[in-house]
């Protein structure tokens, strides 16, 4: 089996689109599932999240809905978005972050629609992941530490967005990445020849002063 960590947030359409595309990933990966709080990557980076930009949310929700109906993929977004992700992350860390976790909670907001915010709907998200005591469960110090780790960990390895695949030693950023992983995973010198290779040192020739 070959190690690959997938870096993610609930919060993140695209990460749901990512994972019920699994099954076109090689099939002697073994994958290591992280969630990590966009909001601190964002911040981290100096970024706006798609959502934070008027004009870039619309298309990035158009984008989200049509490549979910191109793929076959069972879509429905949330009742308001973006929505707070923490208790669910939290809960996901706290219950034990497996692949069956996993879809269950990506499931919840992104296939039924579901406002897990809503305290009915993350007691049923709950009991989905087999806690019982949810609110005492994510007021733990060490499960609000681990998602802390988590995005400290994706931030020390570069990581700027969700979702993103670690593999071989590079990093797979996107929904749409699947194509370039799969052909890297077939042969590792990809980045290493050519094009690819020129670009991954490619100099920049202006660069935008910061405003303030």
């Amino acid at each position: 089996m070959r190690p690959a960590v997938w870096y993610f947030d609930v919060i993140s359409p695209f990460s749901y689109l990512h994972l019920k595309q699994f099954e076109r990933l090689p099939a002697d990966l073994d994958i290591e599932y992280v969630p990590v709080l966009f909001a601190g990557l964002l911040k981290a980076n100096g970024q706006k999240g798609p959502a934070e930009i008027a004009a870039k949310r619309v298309q990035a929700y158009r984008s989200c809905v049509f490549m979910a109906q191109e793929a076959g993929i069972p879509f429905r977004f949330p009742p308001a978005h973006p929505f707070n992700p923490l208790h669910a992350l939290r809960l996901l860390c706290g219950a034990g972050v497996n692949a069956a976790h996993v879809h269950a909670v990506f499931d919840c907001i992104w296939k039924e629609g579901l406002d897990v915010n809503r305290p009915e709907n993350f007691a049923a998200l709950a009991e989905r992941l087999g806690v019982i005591e949810p609110s005492a469960l994510i007021a733990q110090p060490e499960v609000k530490q681990k998602l802390i780790a988590n995005t400290e960990r994706a931030l020390a390895r570069g990581i700027y967005g969700v979702p993103t695949f670690d593999f071989g030693g590079e990093l797979f950023w996107g929904s749409d990445s699947i194509a370039l992983m799969n052909a890297f995973a077939t042969d590792p010198g990809l980045f290493a020849a050519g094009e690819l290779a020129r670009v991954s040192n490619l100099p920049a020739a202006a660069v935008r002063k910061e405003a303030g």
